[in-house]
């Protein structure tokens, strides 16, 4: 089992597989795409809570090593690596879980103005137009406008991943948060990634932006959705407009709660929003 664990979390198009990819690079570290190993402790734990006939064989005690245990098992194979960063939104909303699991650990939550994220998904969606991917159903795939509301949906893929983010952000450990706008990480990398060490408390590494190399191609192609999780080689940032209708971007946009920074303990790295539908960033 690695020396230490932290976690990747944050809305989803917002560059997390990309900061993975740039991750990996250092020999010390295991980094990749969202892993099982949330909602299997997740799942124990509907079978072990009071919902269930056994939940009397279990005990408090019992039900946490049980979950740590998960985790150990899942990562038994990692020990060349010195530490992991398991990807999964769901981590935000589990710091309550987290803390009880491990003595130290940081979440790095990768950010992007939601309307960016919503532009993101659609440009995924219009690359693959003869695949019916599994993130819509038949009738919610119609049009953009009903795309944008199944995900931003308290249970659709991006909706679920920014409440998580919000009640970590306001939430009693949002200390152990650093948010990392998508925009910095593609205009900055060198830096972000200074200030990503600096806050792991890592010894620095050199990171070969022109040279990141990462994609999960086989579990794309089983969504149908093919690109959601390859990165380019080169980290950059690239300069659009929004192929979202101007409402639907307007709708969106206000979202980016991580503009106000009272209330919170929060680390950011971000910019003040200036999301606008004729400029933005898509690199992933």
């Amino acid at each position: 089992m690695p020396h230490l664990v932290h976690f990747i979390s944050g809305l989803p198009r917002a560059g997390s597989t990309l900061l993975a990819g740039i991750l990996r690079q250092n020999p010390r570290f295991h980094a990749a795409m969202s892993s099982p190993v949330a909602n299997l402790i997740n799942g124990a734990l509907e079978q072990m809570g009071a919902g269930s006939e056994f939940y009397p064989f279990f005990t408090p005690e019992k039900r946490r090593a049980m979950c740590r245990a998960l985790f150990d098992t899942y990562y038994a194979d990692m020990s060349e690596q010195e530490v992991v960063f398991d990807t999964n939104r769901i981590w935000t909303a589990r710091l309550h879980q987290l803390v009880e699991l491990f003595d130290d650990f940081k979440v790095i939550c990768c950010v992007r103005n939601p309307a960016w994220v919503m532009d993101s998904f659609e440009c995924i969606y219009r690359k693959n137009p003869f695949d019916y991917s599994r993130m819509y159903n038949p009738a919610n795939r119609q049009t953009v406008y009903s795309r944008c509301e199944t995900m931003m949906s308290g249970g659709g893929v991006v909706g679920s991943a920014w409440t998580a983010l919000k009640e970590a952000y306001y939430g009693d450990w949002s200390d152990r948060l650093l948010l990392v706008d998508y925009e910095i990480l593609t205009r900055h990398p060198k830096r972000t990634l200074e200030l990503i060490y600096q806050f792991l408390d890592e010894p620095h590494f050199e990171h070969n932006f022109q040279n990141v190399e990462y994609e999960e191609g086989e579990f794309d192609s089983l969504l149908g959705v093919n690109g959601l999780h390859t990165v380019k080689k080169e980290v950059c940032f690239t300069q659009r407009r929004s192929i979202l209708p101007p409402d639907l971007f307007v709708k969106y946009q206000e979202m980016d709660f991580w503009q106000d920074t009272t209330g919170t303990s929060a680390h950011i790295i971000a910019a003040k929003s200036i999301a606008t539908p004729s400029n933005g960033s898509e690199s992933l």
